[in-house]
């Protein structure tokens, strides 16, 4: 059979419950990155490294919840903390000990966050942590990298092209899309305009590493920049937060961004968002104190679900353990042996294709390339048409089929509950789907 017919045959319940769906949501489903053809999985449960979809078949999970499990599928610590929060209260609508505790574990993660404000996901952090960088500065523009994803707020989701669809051009106009990596092209731009406040990146490239620039000098030198003009530098650690390491991107770099927003993680697998950063831009949000804002100076941050106590205490048990030293390691351990072996894979059956990635987050094109694997120097418009080719589609599809769900059409997020037997199994079903593409003229 071809692939995608076995993962029709392995599927009908997934069919089924898709059908359902078109008439409920657009498209069928809730989230962009989760639709596919001719339908997405539905899944009912996951534990540790793996979930289980509504025909019983198993996966090793990739996606670990876009990024956020990076403890696995239930961890029982987190479980317990959640089950007992749950008889006390899940919104008591005031202050609490819960959030007092989280966010101490933020900064004590994270040297740069002097101060924090938290939120209920990573699109609300990157509009705060815009909005603070333009209140702080009096100024308006925001500078954004090519390709670089910070949510879809009307700022954040459109790109060199313009805005996206519904977006108003007054509000696209405050914001400036440069290439990734070139710094004489930021410099030029700093140097010839005195409206900007700020400039906002993934540290490890876009699409947490899928595009990648040279890391280390280029955010140095960002970091050179915006300190020298007195532009807010806002790092998106969204993904990378306690991820690329337990501090995140800038611990493992040693860069001291301004502003850093925050999701996934933070929360410990609920849903939750965070800004922190220097105090005196934080505390534009402050009544009183050192800082106290004039009511046209102040900016305003209300927020219904904002540190509720299921998400405060999720988080400050996933920070907890992760504090203990043994999670980032684990990950990225499990994340380069995955990745060596991966091109491993490659080079026995005489495939183009490379893997490449920093620690857990682990990224494959169907492409060559001759960069170190770990920082990945291709060309970035032919990573993104390779990805968007009928023969990634079908290569997701077929490990699908042998059980093993990735990110995207080409992401593995590893996590510290992923085993070696997880990565050794991966592995054998990787090369069979390759064999399998190969078989079907797509390579």
């Amino acid at each position: 059979m071809s692939i995608l017919s076995t993962y029709e045959e392995s599927h009908p319940g997934s069919m089924s419950k898709f059908q359902r769906a078109q008439s409920i949501f657009p498209s069928g489903v809730t989230h962009d990155n989760r639709y596919a053809t001719p339908f997405p999985l539905y899944m009912t449960h996951g534990k540790g490294s793996k979930k289980w979809d509504v025909d019983g078949n198993e996966y090793i999970d990739y996606v670990c919840g876009h990024g956020a499990l990076i403890l696995g599928h239930s961890h029982p610590e987190i479980v317990d903390v959640v089950h007992q929060q749950m008889a006390l209260g899940t919104h008591l609508g005031a202050c609490t000990d819960q959030e007092l505790e989280w966010g101490s574990h933020v900064k004590s993660l994270v040297p740069s966050v002097e101060r924090i404000r938290f939120q209920s996901s990573g699109t609300e952090a990157t509009m705060m942590a815009m909005r603070l960088a333009r209140a702080y500065t009096g100024k308006t523009v925001v500078v954004k990298l090519q390709d670089h994803f910070h949510g879809w707020n009307d700022y954040a989701i459109s790109d060199s092209s313009g805005p996206s669809s519904g977006v108003p051009d007054v509000v696209w106009g405050s914001m400036k899309v440069l290439p990734a990596g070139d710094l004489k092209i930021l410099e030029e731009f700093i140097i010839t305009n005195d409206n900007v406040a700020a400039i906002i990146l993934e540290p490890t490239g876009a699409h947490y590493g899928q595009l990648m620039f040279n890391v280390e000098s280029y955010l140095k030198g960002v970091r050179e920049l915006t300190a020298k003009h007195g532009i807010v530098f806002i790092m998106d650690e969204v993904v990378t937060g306690f991820r690329a390491s337990s501090g995140g991107a800038q611990q493992k770099y040693g860069i001291t961004p301004d502003l850093t927003t925050f999701a996934k993680i933070i929360a410990g697998s609920l849903p939750g968002g965070a800004v922190g950063g220097k105090a005196d831009i934080v505390d534009m949000i402050s009544h009183n104190g050192k800082f106290v804002r004039n009511i046209t100076d102040r900016v305003a941050h209300p927020g219904t679900f904002n540190a509720n106590p299921l998400s405060a205490v999720a988080g400050s048990k996933c920070l907890e353990i992760i504090s203990r030293g043994e999670v980032n390691t684990i990950a990225n351990n499990m994340g380069i042996k995955l990745r060596d072996g991966i091109n491993g894979v490659f080079s026995s059956l005489e495939i183009s294709g490379h893997s490449y990635g920093i620690g857990s987050m682990v990224h494959v094109v169907l492409q060559d390339c001759d960069c170190d694997r770990e920082i990945c120097t291709g060309d970035h418009t032919r990573i993104k048409n390779t990805i968007a080719e009928e023969k990634t589609i079908q290569l997701k599809r077929s490990l699908q089929n042998h059980g093993i769900d990735v990110m995207g059409r080409n992401a593995f997020l590893v996590s510290a509950v992923h085993t070696e037997q997880d990565i050794n199994d991966t592995l054998e079903a990787f090369e069979t789907s390759l064999r399998e593409c190969r078989d079907e003229n797509l390579f």
